[in-house]
């Protein structure tokens, strides 16, 4: 019935911009402009695998909800007759099954076939979705959109830098941009940038940027050692604005990390910039191909580092607190299943941890329904005993047993769907419903822990999100196993184009000159 009313909402919200673009009162015509995209990290080393239901896919005017600046009161607003389509964003995992892929895909299709023609696209994407069956899945994505809206719309596409950028994505889009910190607070800003520069183009009448220059830089590393916090991720990237934003003749540019967890030829660094002076936009490329490849030797771990035995021991004997450790390997928001045991059946061994008065410590998290049930049946106070995760990946450690007090249950989280806290000896585990990450102070607080209070925070996460940073008084990240393992060479890589930095270390400099991408729709 929910999908049934969001079809409906998009289809009178569809036809409320059809009048609107085509009306005869005198008033100028305002330009039509789509909303579609998909967004997904997924891991092509977990054996979980993403459901259509996982991109929580919104219709017509529920769109406008995820864009603060597309609210009714703000100015972009009112500078376009919008048509919002279908919009799905799913949190990272496994390779997207292909009916869930075919399913989305066609529903925007349809949508966008039906209210056509468009002046304008904004395509919003992550960049780095596996789909089982299928490479580039994004390029594929823009490449049946163009059949349907044709190559006189102006594409403007927002990623994730942590995205991947293929020969066909660039040449289907004719404006591009990304993220320009890690983590992503620019997030919200980046896809406003994109709207702007589309709304600039079509309303100049500029229309497509005459050049556009694509570089791919032989380069793959985890998001944990290209953070924009630290060096050299900080000064790389702060080159980015000046070349990008205030130079005549350049529209955008940008540099994509590139995701490390999916075996595909795509999967390595990029640098493009899209203009209209075609020396400017070839330098502006070359100019961050080139401080990009200079630095790569520098690029180290956004925190430090080491093996669980390792970290916990650290932990157990400092004085500062909360002392946060990352258990890297299984991480939900990089691709991990979110269910592999293997950390916390190593913490709930330590005899530090089996006391009831031991040193406190948050888990958080592991998914498992069956135990979640059963939480719910003892109710709060009451005992519980069965086994938790290992349920998608078993490869590391077996289901890990859990008998001790419910301490709290939560309903109505949009991952979770159902949350536990359960307490073993000294340990606070929290036990999802489904994988959900713990980012943000709210996460623990709505469950009743206090993780300021804490001695000990594990958390399924690479580089803490600001919240949790500031409130860590220190953090190691554990290098421990799962499907986006920050070992990369334990990992069983068998597509990327190689030689390939890390992994070809004395790798001889590539050709870092920029290669100008055909405009859309060029030889059609």
């Amino acid at each position: 019935m929910k999908q049934l009313f969001f079809v409906a909402l998009w289809l009178s919200v569809a036809q409320a911009a059809f009048a609107q673009s085509t009306s005869s009162t005198g008033a100028p015509k305002l330009p039509r402009i789509a909303i579609a995209g998909l967004g997904i990290e997924s891991s092509t080393f977990s054996p979980a695998v993403t459901h259509e239901e996982a991109f929580h896919a919104r219709y017509g005017g529920e769109i406008y909800n995820a864009y603060p600046f597309m609210m009714p009161v703000s100015p972009l607003r009112k500078q376009a007759a919008w048509v919002p389509t279908i919009v799905g964003k799913s949190l990272p995992g496994g390779a997207v099954t292909r009916e869930a892929y075919e399913s989305l895909v066609s529903k925007t299709l349809d949508s966008l076939k039906k209210y056509g023609p468009y002046d304008g696209l904004y395509f919003d994407i992550h960049g780095a979705m596996s789909v089982k069956g299928l490479d580039d899945p994004e390029g594929d994505f823009i490449t049946r959109i163009r059949k349907v809206i044709g190559y006189k719309t102006l594409i403007s596409t927002s990623m994730d830098l942590h995205g991947n950028v293929s020969w066909r994505l660039a040449q289907n889009t004719d404006l591009m941009t990304c993220y320009r910190m890690a983590p992503h607070e620019d997030a919200m800003q980046t896809k406003e940038r994109a709207v702007v520069n589309l709304l600039e183009r079509i309303k100049s009448g500029k229309g497509k940027p005459a050049y556009k220059a694509w570089i791919p830089i032989p380069i793959l590393l985890p998001g944990e050692k290209t953070s924009t916090r630290i060096e050299p991720g900080k000064s790389l990237y702060q080159q980015v604005a000046p070349l990008a934003d205030h130079q005549a003749g350049i529209v955008d540019a940008a540099i994509w990390i590139g995701y490390a967890w999916a075996d595909e030829p795509r999967n390595h660094a990029v640098v493009m910039a899209v203009g209209d002076d075609k020396a400017k936009v070839i330098q502006t490329a070359e100019k961050l191909a080139q401080a990009f490849w200079k630095v790569r030797n520098q690029f180290d771990f956004v925190a430090p580092t080491g093996k669980l035995e390792d970290v916990l021991a650290k932990a157990l004997v400092s004085q500062k607190h909360p002392f946060f450790i990352s258990d890297t390997g299984d991480n939900p928001t990089a691709g991990g299943a979110g269910d592999v045991t293997w950390t916390l059946t190593q913490i709930l061994k330590r005899p530090e941890f089996q006391r009831a008065d031991g040193p406190s410590l948050i888990y958080a998290s592991i998914p498992d329904p069956e135990l979640v049930k059963k939480a719910m049946a003892a109710g709060i106070g009451g005992q519980v005993e069965g086994v938790a995760g290992a349920r998608v990946d078993a490869r590391f450690a077996p289901p890990v047993p859990l008998k001790g007090t419910v301490e709290a249950i939560v309903k109505g989280d949009i991952n979770a769907e159902v949350e536990v806290v359960v307490k073993v000896g000294s340990v606070h585990v929290i036990v999802t419903q489904k994988r959900k990450p713990y980012h943000k102070e709210i996460d623990f607080t709505r469950l009743g822990l206090n993780p300021r209070q804490s001695d000990i925070v594990v958390v399924k996460i690479g580089y803490l999100e600001p919240e949790l940073y500031a409130m860590q008084a220190d953090w190691i990240m554990a290098l421990t196993p799962g499907g986006v393992d920050q070992d990369l060479a334990r990992l069983p890589y068998k597509r990327i184009k190689r030689p390939m930095y890390p992994f070809d270390a004395a790798m001889k400099t590539p050709d870092l000159s920029a290669k100008l991408v055909p405009l859309s729709g060029e030889g059609k």
